[in-house]
């Protein structure tokens, strides 16, 4: 993520680790580079069910994750196990999807829900929320 204009939005993520499950990769080029402005350090992006279960179980030996954002439709897959690892983690976790708020979360039907399109604000404020006060 090199060659990026200066940053739109304060550092208001700085030291945290923010990992990206998103199956498009510009979605999940923009996703990154707005959490690289907000000075995160970003894990990912993963873009399978299996990618993402192995870099959580890489990053719990490597370093902690402070939140994640997770596409709510993998390649036709929902999102599920990534979301209960995450839980049973205590990774809180914001879905993203182009379904809207009313999609189905299975297991989680409390988690925020940022639906597509999203500008970085929106990005930043929603995993801000997430990592306040831990």
């Amino acid at each position: 993520m090199h060659n990026r204009p200066a940053p739109c939005l304060p550092a208001m993520l700085r030291g945290r680790r923010i990992f990206i499950v998103e199956d498009e990769a510009l979605v999940a080029l923009v996703v990154g580079y707005g959490l690289v402005d907000a000075g995160a350090e970003v894990v990912g992006p993963a873009a399978s069910v299996g990618e993402a279960l192995e870099l959580i179980n890489r990053a719990q030996h490597e370093g902690r994750l402070d939140a994640a954002v997770l596409d709510i439709n993998l390649q036709g897959l929902a999102v599920s196990p990534e979301a209960d690892r995450l839980a049973s983690l205590d990774v809180p976790f914001v879905f993203s999807t182009g379904y809207g708020e009313n999609c189905d979360r299975g297991a989680h039907p409390a988690a925020l829900v940022l639906a597509k399109p999203f500008g970085p604000h929106a990005l930043v404020a929603a995993v801000e929320g997430l990592v306040a006060g831990r």
